[in-house]
C-alpha cells in the first residue's frame, strides 16, 4: 500500500506543472484531426499496420480521393508517416504513442457508453 501512495504523490506532482505552449498547441491541433470519424477510423487501421490509399478506401467504404485528402491532413499535423514501396505509399501511424493515444480515446469512449446504458 506504500508503493501505491508514493506513485500517486510522485504522479500528482508531474500534473502541477503546466506544460509549454507550443506542446499544448500541438496537441490541441493532432486533436483537432482526430475530431473526424473517418480520421480516427484510419488512424486505428494505421496504429496496427500500413495500409496504400486504395487498401484504406475499401476497408472503410470511403472514395478513395477521401481517404487521400484524409491522410494528407494527418501527415501536415505529424500523426503518421508515409513510405514509397514501388509505386504504392504506404501509410502508418507515427509510433506507439499515436496508437496509444487511439486506443485509449476508444477504450474511453466504451467506458463511457457503458455508464450510459440504463
Amino acid at each position: 500500500m506504500l508503493v501505491c501512495a508514493r506513485d500517486n504523490g510522485a504522479a500528482a506532482e508531474r500534473w502541477q506543472q503546466l506544460p509549454p505552449d507550443d506542446r499544448v498547441e500541438t496537441a490541441v491541433e493532432g486533436l483537432r484531426m482526430l475530431a473526424d470519424p473517418t480520421r480516427l477510423r484510419i488512424l486505428w487501421l494505421l496504429s496496427g499496420d500500413e495500409f496504400d490509399v486504395s487498401t484504406l478506401a475499401e476497408r472503410l467504404g470511403v472514395a478513395r480521393p477521401a481517404v487521400s485528402q484524409h491522410l494528407a491532413k494527418l501527415r501536415l499535423v505529424g500523426l503518421i508517416t508515409q513510405r514509397r514501396d514501388g509505386r504504392r505509399v504506404l501509410s502508418r501511424a507515427r509510433d506507439h504513442h499515436v496508437a496509444d493515444l487511439i486506443s485509449g480515446l476508444i477504450h474511453d469512449a466504451g467506458h463511457r457508453l457503458d455508464d450510459r446504458a440504463p
